[in-house]
C-alpha cells in the first residue's frame, strides 16, 4: 500500500521553516489535541490564504500577529474566513511570549462556544 502525502503550498511550508518564536510555543501548547482535545494544524491553507493555525471541527482560525501586519490585508482575511463560517481569533506575538496561560484559557473559552 502506499503512502499517500498531504501536499502543502510551496508558501506554507516556507512559513513552517520559518515559525516565530510565539507560532512554536503556541504549536506546542495545541498539538496533538493537547487544548481540550481538539485538532490543530499548523500553516494551514483555506483558499487562497494561509492562516497560523486552523481547527476545522470548531471552524476557528487563530491568527499570531507581530508588527509585520497590515489591518488592511488581516481585514481583508478575517472578511473572507467569516464568509465561509470560520470565526477568527488573534494574539499577539507578545501576549504569547508573556502570557501563554492566558492565551491558552481564551482559545478555550472559544473552542467552549458552539460553532456556527
Amino acid at each position: 500500500m502506499a503512502l499517500v502525502r498531504r501536499q502543502i503550498s510551496p508558501h506554507a511550508a516556507r512559513l513552517r521553516r520559518e515559525r516565530t518564536e510565539a507560532e512554536h510555543r503556541f504549536w506546542q501548547a495545541v498539538r496533538n489535541r493537547q487544548a481540550d482535545g481538539f485538532k490543530f494544524r499548523f500553516q494551514h491553507t483555506l483558499a487562497p490564504y494561509v492562516v497560523d493555525f486552523a481547527c476545522l471541527e470548531a471552524m476557528l482560525v487563530v491568527e499570531i500577529d507581530g508588527g509585520q501586519h497590515d489591518p488592511e490585508v488581516d481585514r481583508r482575511r478575517t472578511e473572507f474566513l467569516k464568509a465561509r463560517g470560520f470565526r477568527v481569533i488573534r494574539f499577539w506575538n507578545n501576549d504569547v511570549l508573556q502570557n501563554l496561560e492566558g492565551v491558552i484559557a481564551v482559545l478555550r473559552a472559544e473552542l467552549a462556544k458552539p460553532a456556527d
